[in-house]
């Protein structure tokens, strides 16, 4: 049996994982969807989708779970609520199964005939992306809430300053990087 969960890991944390390791309890596969995956460098959405899944292959190479029982499929925004889930049918492969811990994706998919099972959420309070890009921002310890593979990748790409930079006032840099040099006369 083949599942599916969906989610924007921006960034990969141990909230996802956990959920993850009930999913890969559940079925052989799993259809992993990279949700808002045309949407980067922005402060709700600062990875790129080939940064979340490089993320999520380390962290699940970390957590020992073979490559071959997962597949990841980049699904871009519609912003169109009905169509959403037979969207998605067109997009990844065949799935018997959907695990989601958000009411709506449920809905749409039980609309549609699948068998959903609503996961509960670990930790919610902390383990959110949104807590810990909050945390990355205000130089507050984030690292215990991702896998450590992941932390390893987000440096590597600079990813806490990519966030820090998003959040600084963009108008205000912006108009000093427009302000002519003054070259001094000799």
């Amino acid at each position: 049996m083949r599942g599916l969960f969906v989610g924007r890991f921006q960034p990969v944390h141990n909230g996802h994982l956990k959920a993850l390791e009930y999913v890969f309890e559940e079925v052989e596969e799993v259809i992993i969807g990279i949700g808002s995956a045309q949407v980067s460098h922005t402060l709700k959405n600062p990875f790129t989708t080939s940064e979340r899944m490089e993320m999520l292959i380390r962290a699940l190479d970390e957590k020992g779970i073979p490559r071959g029982k997962y597949f990841l499929v980049a699904l871009p925004d519609i912003n169109f609520n009905s169509i959403w889930a037979p969207y998605v049918e067109a997009i990844v492969p065949k799935f018997d199964i959907v695990f989601t811990g958000n009411s709506l994706v449920a809905q749409l998919f039980r609309e549609r005939g699948y068998k959903v099972i609503v996961q509960p959420m670990f930790r919610k309070d902390i383990l959110s992306a949104t807590e810990i890009r909050r945390r990355m921002i205000e130089d507050q310890t984030w690292e215990e809430l991702v896998p450590k593979s992941v932390v390893e990748y987000i440096k590597e790409i600079k990813g806490v300053e990519r966030i820090k930079m998003l959040a600084t006032d963009l108008e205000k840099n912006e108009k000093e990087l427009q302000t002519p040099l003054r070259i001094p006369e000799f």
